[in-house]
């Protein structure tokens, strides 16, 4: 079963590998947090005050939202926002539907720490509750102005390293505009995440729909859990 800290790391199994974000209480990568940061600098000369509010996320913590999807216990929506009935739908139809919106335990790219979700602080009061939608993102939201700037940053390759790995629809994760992945790093540890690792992990816990999702892992894989070498910038810092 898995031993290394490399396995655990990849599994968001330990927290050894990730560092304090003191602004936001977040764990990051060491890497992703310098990234972030430098990226910070530049937003707020640029009137903006990016903030972290999902950094390092565990397997355990992953687990429990599939679970409480999965049984029913937290809502799942379709690509409109509207819940569904989960309860209604076959296995597999549930199992892709939760996916369109939360990763699978031991697929997030949450647990390397090199990926988090972020917003604009200073656009909104501090009692603020995010959310995190496409309404809210979209550039016509409460945090459009800022990711209009950032994809000006994006696009002229000075984000340092950080690019959106959802940031188009490709028939899996719905697009999201405010999850950030810093790639070098990202890069290394998807190329360790296969299929055969994860079905492994997931069968060595306690998952609602587990066999469903191992006869169909595969196809999971493809569609929800890779990101195309080419979506990553064409260049990377080390």
């Amino acid at each position: 079963m898995l031993s290394t800290p490399l396995q655990r790391m990849l599994f968001g199994l330990t927290d050894e590998h990730v560092i304090l974000d003191p602004p936001s209480g977040q764990l990051l990568h060491p890497e992703a947090l310098v990234a972030f940061q430098r990226l910070s600098r530049d937003a707020r000369d640029a009137g903006f005050n990016p903030k972290v509010v999902s950094g390092f996320r565990s397997f355990e913590r992953q687990r429990t939202i599939w679970n409480g999807k999965a049984l029913g216990q937290r809502p799942v929506l379709n690509n409109d926002g509207v819940a569904l009935q989960i309860s209604e739908l076959p296995p597999l139809e549930r199992v892709l539907a939760i996916l369109r919106w939360s990763a699978l335990p031991g697929a997030s790219r949450h647990h390397w720490g090199t990926d988090f979700d972020i917003i604009d602080a200073a656009a909104v009061a501090a009692d603020y509750q995010v959310q995190l939608t496409p309404q809210e993102v979209a550039d016509n939201g409460v945090f459009g102005p800022f990711h209009q700037w950032l994809d000006q940053r994006i696009a002229a390759e000075q984000s340092y390293g950080l690019f959106r790995p959802y940031a188009e629809d490709r028939g899996g994760v719905a697009p999201e505009r405010w999850h950030l992945s810093y790639a070098p790093r990202a890069l290394e540890l998807q190329h360790l995440l296969t299929v055969e690792r994860l079905e492994e992990q997931l069968r060595a816990c306690e998952l609602a729909l587990c066999e469903t999702v191992c006869l169909e892992l595969e196809h999971i894989y493809t569609r929800f859990v890779w990101i195309p070498d080419h979506c990553y910038p064409a260049t990377m810092p080390l």
